[in-house]
């Protein structure tokens, strides 16, 4: 009944009670319901109202309103749009009272009385109808009732208890707030009060007989929910939480985003600052190539790019489950005019390469695709090559054809001082985008960052899947330590170091401190609701081959410059470290790479990256061979 209560009843109410509200304007300004001699004034302010307010109030959007969820900001366009009708009726008196002085009266205190008794008349059916709703859903569902703490009185948290009182089918009950501000301490918000701060968890839980604990803390570091997880698992009670900041849709809260913590959450950092109007200007109305588009880099770079508005997003990839799973998904979204272009391509292959870029003349390309499994290009030297290297030499090379404006290849970690092959492969990637750059004068860069979590490999999700086995959990050894962070973010500082880059620069993102995997694993034990070895083992595996327990961020040699974001660093003397006879070793390694010749690719990466460190048995092969290519110590 209420849902089908539409605007035109609500223009009929106005109109009905309007003249009312109008009448006792006089009523009260004349302390008597005899407002003789004002009948003339009188029937001029109902007409001039009843003409007026159905213009201004469908203006201001009063009649486009659904007053079921209506709140403080109808309330204030109600004030305003009465207010413009009572001025402009006032007016219209005030003027034949100008023009007829002798024989027209009007009391100049009835607008600012109307405005008062209007916006009763217009104003409380809305509430009225408003307050019903919320009263027929407040009505005891069959559902049992779950008795709810929430950690954090900020404004997440209030927005979230609102919508939990006004869906009552939820069947969550607030029962208080638990907060570290000690002003808040037994203060009301929506008329639930703050009972404590964090330490008091177990007590209030235990008291209250808690069932659930809400983390309404999105902006909250990953130590301080490590810190309030920790505490909470010293209770039965369920736990949930809302994603990180960079994670709301618009930084609205709902219910609907409530889940169990992840991992995610205990990794947080603080969000990242981008600047909006720097990126809008690098990618509004132009069009946009982003390779290796269906991975979990090239997606989310597709996702964040839409709400730039480019002129087109060319979804560029090898893999066509993948390239249409995410153009599926972006037709899903509210593009506007932004044209999608799905295309299957190969790298590898420089021809349809040079087609694709005739065709679509992208002006920015976002560099995403690249063999990433360190264990798997161990075993695989020559796909390091073609793709991971040659595969970029061509992208570049195309690019420089049609004159890409911009050009952003994500890099890696473990290109710096590498110790394996896609370490190795991804380092020469960055000194083909240097040469590039020199060759064009536009900024094509590199963005060099670490492990990202939920990437398809992830060590996260190999956990996962071990933990979902009943373990044990592999880790190659107790020492090892990663830089992660979210692919939101990732992503975030990529299109920022775009938006920063003049040409030729190696941009080093901010990863914060380096996580302990064996700790990531017990904490996704724990997370499973799991004990680290009663339910789930942990063993040691040891060190595959081409991997180092630190991995770094700048190249021997290198040193770091700050740029005007405080999470993006420039490797400085990048420049000087780029072999000046790369384009000979390039065409090596492509011949030795399609000759299978794993020991030659090898010999030509040492002698090129000079930092690289050979596993031991293939150092110990290239001494032996006198004919192999130039080692580092003969190398210019």
């Amino acid at each position: 009944m209420l849902r089908r209560l539409r605007n035109r009843h609500f223009f009929l109410i106005d109109i009905t009670l309007l003249p009312l509200a109008i009448y006792f304007s006089y009523v009260l300004r004349l302390e008597r319901f005899n407002i003789e001699p004002f009948w003339a004034s009188f029937a001029l302010f109902v007409i001039s109202a009843l003409v007026i307010t159905p213009i201004v109030f469908r203006r201001v959007g009063i009649y486009s309103r659904y007053w079921l969820y209506a709140s403080i900001e109808e309330l204030f366009l109600l004030v305003g749009a009465l207010a413009i009708v009572a001025i402009a009726a006032g007016l219209i008196n005030f003027g034949i009272l100008q023009a007829y002085a002798g024989d027209f009266l009007f009391p100049r205190s009835v607008p600012f009385i109307f405005l008062l008794l209007g916006l009763g008349a217009t104003a409380g059916p809305r509430l009225a109808v408003r307050t019903a709703a919320v009263y027929k859903r407040s009505f005891p569902t069959d559902q049992p009732i779950i008795p709810v703490l929430v950690m954090g009185a900020g404004d997440a948290g209030a927005k979230l208890v609102r919508e939990i009182q006004i869906n009552p089918q939820l069947s969550l009950d607030i029962v208080g707030f638990v907060d570290d501000d000690p002003s808040k301490l037994n203060m009301q918000i929506h008329g639930i009060r703050v009972l404590g701060d964090r330490h008091k968890i177990p007590t209030i839980v235990d008291q209250y007989n808690i069932q659930q604990i809400i983390i309404a803390m999105p902006s909250a570091s990953g130590q301080a929910m490590r810190d309030i997880l920790r505490i909470c698992e010293q209770t039965e009670a369920e736990t949930k939480t809302m994603p990180a900041m960079h994670g709301l849709i618009d930084g609205t809260v709902t219910v609907q985003q409530l889940r169990n913590v992840q991992i995610e959450d205990l990794l947080r950092r603080e969000p990242v600052k981008t600047d909006y109007t720097a990126v809008r200007e690098m990618v509004r109305g132009r069009r946009v190539l982003i390779t290796g588009a269906g991975g979990s880099i090239g997606s989310e770079l597709c996702r964040q790019l839409i709400q730039f508005k480019p002129a087109e997003v060319i979804l560029f990839g090898h893999g066509e489950n993948s390239i249409f799973g995410v153009f599926h998904e972006l037709r899903q979204l509210d593009t506007g005019d932004i044209k999608l272009s799905p295309v299957i391509a190969d790298l590898r292959f420089p021809n349809r390469l040079q087609a694709v870029f005739q065709a679509y003349k992208p002006e920015i390309v976002f560099h995403a695709a690249a063999h990433k499994h360190v264990p798997l290009m161990e075993l695989n030297q020559p796909e390091a090559v073609t793709n991971n290297i040659m595969g970029t030499r061509n992208l570049l090379n195309a690019a420089l054809a049609v004159s890409v404006q911009h050009f952003v290849m994500i890099s890696t970690d473990k290109a710096v001082n590498p110790t394996s092959m896609m370490g190795a492969s991804k380092r020469t990637a960055e000194f083909l985008v240097h040469q590039a750059a020199q060759k064009s004068g536009r900024p094509y860069v590199a963005v060099r960052f670490g492990n990202v979590l939920g990437s398809r490999g992830s060590v996260v999700l190999t956990f996962k899947r071990q933990i979902a086995a009943g373990g044990p959990i592999t880790v190659t050894h107790p020492d090892m330590r990663r830089f992660f962070m979210t692919i939101p973010e990732a992503v975030q500082l990529v299109l920022q170091a775009g938006a920063l880059g003049r040409g030729g620069e190696v941009f080093v993102l901010d990863m914060g401190e380096p996580v302990r995997i064996i700790d990531l694993a017990r904490d996704l034990i724990e997370l499973s609701g799991l004990k680290v070895g009663d339910d789930i083992e942990i063993n040691i595996s040891g060190i595959r081959p081409g991997e180092k327990l630190f991995e770094e961020l700048f190249v021997e040699g290198e040193s770091y410059k700050r740029t005007r974001h405080e999470k993006i660093f420039i490797a400085e003397n990048a420049s000087a470290l780029v072999p000046e006879d790369l384009e000979m070793h390039i065409e090596s390694l492509i011949t030795a790479a399609y000759a299978g010749d794993t020991l030659q690719i090898y010999a030509l990466l040492n002698n090129l990256i000079h930092e690289y460190e050979l596993p031991e048995e293939i150092s110990k092969q290239l001494h032996n061979l006198p004919t192999a290519a130039p080692q580092k110590e003969n190398a210019p």
